[in-house]
Parts: structure tokens; sequence; C-alpha cells
């Protein structure tokens, strides 16, 4: 994907003195009172304003926070915390927070060097629909618009997509880069076999991608509640587990489309796995007793929690063989001790793998953190909606725009 980068107008003196806008994404999860619980975002844009800074340019900063109503402010909807911890990240002459400007949509004052945070930019009415008008006017704003906000990269708002057509110089910042450099990797040139784990509660919510992946994988692996209704289009009693049977249709089709270019491949590893052994419980709960059953064993109370020690085995051997893993979902409950550990052994297995892996999704985050792997993954998707977008083959406004921009540039 042919962009312009950010970093090379800066490697290229082209930067200095200029207008920046950066888009970034500083939605941070915050608690009753209103502090960031959890700064990881925050420090992601980090490398993208330094580098403006140093480069001299005149930085503006922008981000969306939480889901106001344009046009009405509310103390809870402002970037106020956003500004005092991005200026203790800084620090220096920001160390008591950057300085905040709200109604900045008409004109903004800021010098060479220096640092402002334009507040939450979903208040601006007409962001969240592209208004061509506040997208005129935000062009007008910069010399430079900096996309580095992989998160928001599927939504085509004034401040994502609007403003990358009216901006004289429209690129990615370097979080940006790096996720259309790891997606290219993984999904445009992979090394095969090519992996991807599909794991979530419904197959309704992923099904599209299921779809997508089925054609280009070499395997398809998908765990917790997906899993369940795959079991069902199997012929398998799942009891009381969460599925979805009026899906079975569509979940058999994927399977046969595995299925049949396993068979014109001459290669059976290509069909969707179906777990051979389950963990169950009665109850959905952390202290519910566990047990191990073969999958051909569930009863019609038993609730299917995770996939047995066999299967995450198999499955591991497969990921280790693996050129490139895409994983998208734990394969179990894994936030309770006893249905764990079909995720750990999942991870583990990536993380030992000498493939060029991607991960992405909230859930999946959280399992990398939990075991420790952060190190071991290729490539951590900063965006969770664009994420899954990208997955589903679909092509993402942020990229389109940008890269429309960049032959527009290469033409004069």
């Amino acid at each position: 994907m042919n962009v312009i980068r950010f970093s090379d107008l800066c490697a290229q003196g082209k930067v200095a003195g200029q207008r920046v806008f950066i888009r970034a994404d500083l939605n941070v999860p915050q608690d009753s009172a209103g502090a960031i619980t959890e700064d990881t975002r925050i420090r992601a844009s980090l490398p993208c304003i330094r580098l403006a800074l140093d480069a001299g340019a005149a930085v503006m900063v922008t981000s969306h926070l939480g889901r106001p109503t344009e046009g009405a402010f509310k103390p809870e909807d402002s970037l106020a915390p956003v500004a005092r911890r991005l200026g203790e990240l800084l620090g220096g002459a920001y160390a008591q927070g950057v300085p905040l400007v709200a109604n900045w949509v008409d004109g903004v004052q800021v010098a060479p060097g220096q640092l402002v945070l334009l507040e939450n930019c979903r208040l601006n009415p007409g962001e969240k629909k592209n208004d061509d008008a506040l997208a005129r006017k935000l062009g007008v704003l910069c010399d430079i618009f900096v996309h580095d906000a992989f998160g928001t990269a599927h939504r085509a708002e004034a401040t994502t997509y609007g403003i990358a057509q009216y901006a004289p110089i429209a690129c990615a910042g370097p979080l940006l880069a790096a996720e259309i450099d790891a997606i290219t990797k993984a999904l445009a040139t992979p090394k095969r076999p090519l992996v991807a784990i599909v794991a979530g509660s419904k197959v309704s919510t992923k099904l599209s991608i299921l779809q997508s992946l089925a054609k280009n994988v070499d395997q398809l692996i998908v765990g917790g509640g997906i899993a369940n209704t795959f079991m069902l289009a199997a012929g398998l009693n799942i009891g009381k587990s969460l599925a979805e049977p009026g899906l079975v249709g569509e979940a058999k089709a994927v399977m046969d489309a595995m299925k049949a270019r396993s068979e014109a491949q001459g290669d059976a590893g290509i069909a969707v796995p179906i777990p051979t052994d389950v963990v169950c419980a009665k109850t959905f709960a952390a202290d519910a007793p566990a047990t191990v059953k073969a999958a051909t064993d569930v009863q019609d109370d038993d609730l299917i929690l995770d996939i047995g020690p066999e299967t995450a085995q198999r499955l591991a051997q497969q990921l280790k063989r693996a050129g490139t893993i895409v994983w998208n979902g734990p394969v179990g409950v894994f936030e309770f001790a006893a249905f764990e550990n079909g995720t750990r052994v999942i991870a583990q297995a990536i993380a030992e793998s000498d493939a060029f892996s991607i991960a992405g999704g909230g859930d999946t985050l959280a399992a990398i953190a939990k075991y420790g792997i952060e190190g071991q993954i290729g490539y951590i998707s900063t965006g969770g909606g664009a994420f899954l977008e990208v997955l589903e083959g679909k092509t993402l406004p942020a990229f389109e725009i940008l890269e429309r921009r960049a032959q527009d540039a290469a033409q004069g």
C-alpha cells in the first residue's frame, strides 16, 4: 500500500515550521471520577507527537473520547485528563499538562515547536457524518494532516477522512504506518501456511470475516461460542452452551469451503478443526467444577467453556508449523482459571512459533498481557473494529484516502 509517511517528510526536512494536525486515538478508559485507568493509547501516540515537535512543527493533536453528543459539551467529555497525562509523559515544558484548546474549528494559535491538544473532536457538529463544510475548515487549519489513529481507520469522519481530502498534504503517522506494514505482511503477502484464529461469543458478529478468511487462509481455527456453533454444524451435542443454532448452515458452508480446498490441494490440514475434547461445567462461574470430556460425551446440561487439552495440543502443533498467524479472540473463558488452559496453550504456541504473528481485539490483547507474551508477538494491533474489517477484506476509508492522496502527489 503506497501512502505518504510522516517519518519520511520529517527525514526530508519538509516539516519544520509547518502546521501539523495529528489525528490520534487517545480514547482511554476512565473511572467514575474521570481518572485515566489505562494509558496505552496515549503512550502509543507519543512517537508521532515527538517526531513532529523534534522536526520543528507547530503541532495540533486531537482525538475522540467516549461518545459525546455533538454540540453539547459536558465536563466528562473533555480531554482535560488526557492533556494532563500526555504532559506528564512528554515532560519538560509540558510536565504540568499540554494546553487544551476548545472551540478550535475556526482557527488555532500555535507556534513552531509548540504543541496544543484540541478538545474532543466528536463535540464538533458534523464530525461523525463527515460534514463537508466542517472537513474544509479542518483542512485549512494545517499544512500537513497526519492520521495516526488506526482504531478509527474504519470510520469516514471529518477528522479521519474529510480533513485528508482538503489538507495540502495527508500522510500516515508511525503508528498507522506500522499497522499498514503488519497487515500487508500478514494478509497481502503472507509466508505460508497462513493460520487464522477467530474466536468470540457469536458467529453472527464475525460471519463475514470467517467467510472471507476461508477463501485465503491455509488453516482456520475457531474458538469460544463460535466453535460451539461449528460443533453443532458437525453434528455434535453442545448441551446448553452458548451458540447460534440459526447460523449452523452458514458455519457448515465455511467448513465445506475449507474442506473443498483441502481436498483440491491434498492437504487435510486445511479443514476447520473441530474440538475432539472440551472442558465443561454445569454453571457459568469462576468456581464451577471443570470437567474434561470427549466432544462426543457432552451432556444436555453441560456448558462448554474451553477446548480440551488434547485439542489444545493438536492446535498448538499446527501453530508452531505456521508461517503467518492472525489471532483474534481467546478460545475459552480465559478469565476463569479453570477454563483458561486452551487460550494459554494457544498463546504460548504462538509465542514460540517462528511465524510472523499479528493479533488484535480487546480480549486478545488482554490474553496476551495475562500470559506475558507481548514481546513474542510480531505485531499487536491497536484497532478493534478496524482490525476486524481488515480481516473481513474491506478497504478501510483511512487507507483509501491516504493512498489516493499519495497518488495525487506522485502525479504532481
